[in-house]
């Protein structure tokens, strides 16, 4: 049976004089920003082809030597990885009593939800992809350190990865960086980084590292985070609709549907090219 929106589950806008409403705060979506982005044409098919190159070496050679024998003549292939479209969805059913008798726009209303429902999804889905990620720093329950970050950003320049360098860590993660940073809060210096730390919340970057905090990345019974250190090349989203908002009338149930989805894919491209960064999920 469908779940119906009704005057009783909206009684709270319908009053004599009711303010704007107030949504429940969510967390901005960042990761796709973060990482690799492919549009998907309409009647493509559902599954983005990703040819991956790997690495290849130049030799020296003596003047006059054709490279058309020995080491020098190589053989170039790919590798590929898939990904696979799928469609998330989230809807409402308002009936028209509360829609009308309603002081806030409840279908507007529930056009910003759900946006922010779905992009929440895109960044769920793309954190979970840091556990596929070929190197591991921490462990446990350990907290996150400077060294931490350090540790990550040699592990992939020691692989050359090529940079810009990301790091997305849950807010109680990188607590303790920003606490080390902030030498327990008490601002030792004037240095930039301490500075911002100390009156923005916003670490900045630390070992050629962009810090993010993100409240999408998801936690497991463990007690334990993994937070993850990347390339924009480790990972791929492919969209081919980012959001569709649309309604539907049901007259026979004098109400209204209101249906939110986003047609995509994620995938990790370059498993070396990203450092899961294990931590706790408590702030101490």
């Amino acid at each position: 049976m469908a779940a119906d929106t009704l005057t009783t589950t909206l009684d709270d806008l319908i009053a004599p004089i009711v303010q704007e409403a107030l949504f429940v705060a969510s967390e901005s979506s960042i990761m796709p920003n973060l990482v690799r982005n492919y549009t998907v044409p309409a009647n493509s098919g559902k599954v983005l082809q990703v040819p991956i190159y790997g690495t290849q070496t130049a030799i020296a050679v003596a003047e006059g030597t054709d490279l058309d024998s020995g080491a020098g003549d190589v053989a170039v292939s790919t590798t590929k990885k898939d990904i696979t479209l799928g469609e998330i969805g989230i809807m409402a059913t308002v009936s028209d009593l509360a829609r009308t008798t309603s002081t806030s726009n409840v279908i507007a209303d529930l056009g910003k939800l759900f946006g922010e429902a779905i992009a929440r999804k895109h960044d769920l889905d793309l954190t979970a992809l840091f556990a596929q990620f070929d190197n591991t720093i921490g462990s446990g329950k350990n907290e996150v350190t400077v060294e931490s970050l350090f540790q990550a950003a040699a592990t992939l320049r020691a692989n050359s990865v090529p940079g810009p360098y990301m790091g997305v860590f849950s807010p109680q993660s990188i607590y303790n960086v920003k606490k080390t940073l902030t030498n327990t809060f008490v601002n030792p210096n004037a240095t930039n980084v301490v500075n911002q730390a100390m009156t923005e919340g916003f670490i900045g970057r630390i070992a050629g590292i962009d810090i993010y905090e993100s409240a999408n990345i998801a936690q497991t019974s463990a007690g334990l985070v993994i937070n993850g250190v990347f390339s924009k090349d480790a990972l791929g989203i492919a969209i081919q609709t980012p959001l569709k908002i649309a309604t539907q009338r049901d007259e026979s149930a004098r109400a209204d549907e209101v249906v939110a989805t986003s047609v995509f894919g994620v995938k990790e491209l370059h498993t070396s090219y990203g450092v899961q960064v294990i931590g706790d999920n408590q702030i101490n």
